[in-house]
């Protein structure tokens, strides 16, 4: 087993702790000082140490800096009868990975014990997320591989040269922008500005301004003339985000724009031209705002002379696993860190997850879990607890299928197929590389089992209790 360390001048918790770990297998040292504890550096390396806060001498937090650069690759469970705030602020700043209080709850510190173990140590099945520096421009760049995602792409190619309008649809945070992104970068455009408006941030006065510009003394507090962003997108493009909020008055002047591509600034009496390309995009339905008479249709044309729709997240969870890798790298440079590692019941969770808010939540949540790991490693304690559900039910789900002494290999085989599937959603590479078998076996197992050749969790699941429900009254 492991090493572990407690420093603490309560000899009878001390005492205590050692026969507890000893029972577990664990080789324990104990030391009643911090400098007592320093003196072990010569005799063990210790995978953990469990430090009290409060002891006679340097206590556990002057001594932290200390140990921490003595036993630099272990990790430090702090713990304290005291249960002041800026005790635990410091000892998680100094480094500590956990926090106790006494009196000590050993389930509480076994449950440290052992996660900060697998911090130590990782696992085989953690997946190891490949590092790597990024640049500006791939932090911008669309990750996917589903069918979806690739016809995103080749359409992309295909209207990049043409300077026709562009609506992107899809739900909020799925990566409407990065697909206007996308299109100024492939186009003749890409040296010239990008601009977005957020067409629903702003009052209509202040966005008829924000996007045609306007003159000094046009309204109260216009001190100065500005430029509006139409004239600012000359030669570029212009990303109208949440176009469906715009007002009928802000409809009529953005289709003049759209038909004659001039304008003119609030409170000015010239007119204005642009060659902007306009790219707009929208999370509703336009079909209903345009029959019920509150989007003009005229508009709605003008705007889709090319329409491309991004798919919700939970329509391509294949593709979660390549997002995770791209969203993590980008965690990464935000926070300053080099989280490496995904615990894989995470990324079961990950999987299994609906996500509501798309590729934004779900780069949302390694942010925070990246901000929160003390190590290089993300596990299931970090996640929100709505997505810590879902390990719950699939850790559920999976206890059903672990009774299979009684049956046969193929059963079992068939079985361990079905559930590869289900965790990778149905994409047939990543369950080959998985079963480690090519895709024409994969076919003919398929075949052979009368599986299903698109992905259904329920399916699956029914499946699955289904065989071993009638192998348990085989053998009755």
């Amino acid at each position: 087993m492991s090493t572990i360390l407690i420093i603490d001048d309560d000899k009878a918790s001390c005492r205590m702790l050692q026969m507890h770990f000893r029972t577990q297998g664990h080789e324990v040292s104990i030391a009643h000082s911090v400098d007592e504890g320093l003196g072990y550096s010569n005799k063990i390396t210790p995978e953990v140490i469990i430090l009290d806060i409060r002891m006679p001498g340097r206590s556990g937090l002057e001594g932290l800096p200390d140990i921490k650069q003595t036993f630099n690759n272990c990790r430090i469970i702090m713990i304290t009868a005291f249960h002041d705030m800026n005790s635990t602020i410091q000892a998680m700043k100094g480094g500590a990975d956990d926090y106790i209080h006494k009196p000590i709850d050993l389930t509480e510190l076994d449950n440290a014990v052992s996660k900060a173990l697998i911090s130590h140590y990782g696992s085989d099945d953690d997946i190891q997320i490949a590092s790597q520096p990024l640049s500006e421009s791939s932090l911008n760049t669309m990750v996917g591989s589903t069918p979806a995602m690739r016809d995103i792409f080749k359409i992309i190619g295909r209207v990049a040269q043409s300077p026709a309008s562009v609506l992107i649809t899809g739900e909020s945070g799925t990566g409407k922008e990065l697909v206007a992104r996308a299109i100024h970068l492939s186009s003749e455009r890409a040296s010239g500005p990008f601009i977005a408006i957020n067409c629903a941030a702003l009052v209509e006065t202040l966005l008829e301004s924000d996007m045609f510009g306007h003159e000094k003394g046009a309204f109260t507090g216009a001190v100065t003339r500005q430029t509006g962003k139409f004239a600012l997108a000359n030669d570029g493009t212009i990303f109208l985000d949440e176009v469906g909020e715009l007002s009928l008055s802000m409809q009529a002047k953005l289709l003049r724009v759209l038909q004659e591509k001039e304008f003119i600034p609030v409170g000015g009496k010239s007119t204005q031209t642009t060659n902007a390309r306009v790219i707009a995009a929208t999370n509703i339905d336009f079909t209903e705002q345009v029959k019920n008479g509150h989007f003009r249709e005229d508009l709605f044309y003008r705007l889709q002379v090319v329409n491309i729709h991004v798919p919700p997240l939970r329509e391509r969870k294949e593709d979660i696993f390549d997002l995770v890798q791209s969203l993590l790298g980008r965690a990464n440079k935000e926070m300053n860190r080099n989280v490496t590692r995904v615990s894989v019941d995470v990324m079961q969770a990950l999987c299994d997850y609906n996500w509501p808010g798309n590729v934004r939540e779900l780069e949302n949540v390694l942010i925070k879990s990246v901000a929160m790991s003390p190590r290089d490693i993300i596990t299931a304690d970090l996640l929100p607890d709505k997505i810590l559900h879902n390990i719950s039910a699939h850790s559920s789900e999976q206890n059903k299928t672990e009774d299979l002494s009684n049956l046969s290999l193929q059963q079992v085989e068939k079985i361990h197929i079905n559930l590869v599937l289900r965790a990778t959603s149905g994409h047939k590479g990543k369950t080959c590389d998985i079963l480690g078998i090519s895709r024409p076996r994969l076919r003919r197992l398929i075949k052979q089992y009368e599986l299903s050749d698109s992905f259904d969790e329920s399916n699956v699941q029914e499946h699955t209790r289904t065989q071993m429900s009638e192998n348990k009254n085989e053998n009755k």
